[in-house]
């Protein structure tokens, strides 16, 4: 699918949620992983939510999305990593 296809209209921000056990690699990997794709992300772009027993951790990361072969790219990494269970 196009650009042009696309329900979304690029460039945009976008949130990514990714989930992951709730240990310290799963956070960087996962920032690491968006940051290569969509650049550094500050902080204030960053929201976690903890499973109820705290064993899981969910991070919605808003990216400014330039193009669908970008996010592709990033959803194809994200997924990929050993250190990420899901991401949506």
């Amino acid at each position: 699918m196009s650009d042009a296809e696309s329900l979304l209209t690029f460039p945009c921000d976008l949130p990514v949620k990714v989930f992951g056990r709730n240990v310290e690699a799963f956070r960087q990997a996962a920032i690491a992983i968006v940051e290569r794709h969509c650049g550094e992300i500050g902080a204030d772009r960053i929201s976690e939510q903890l499973s109820r027993h705290a064993s899981y951790a969910a991070l919605t990361i808003v990216v400014h999305a330039e193009s669908r072969a970008q996010m592709d790219a990033l959803y194809r990494d994200l997924t990929s990593s050993p250190d990420i269970l899901m991401a949506l």
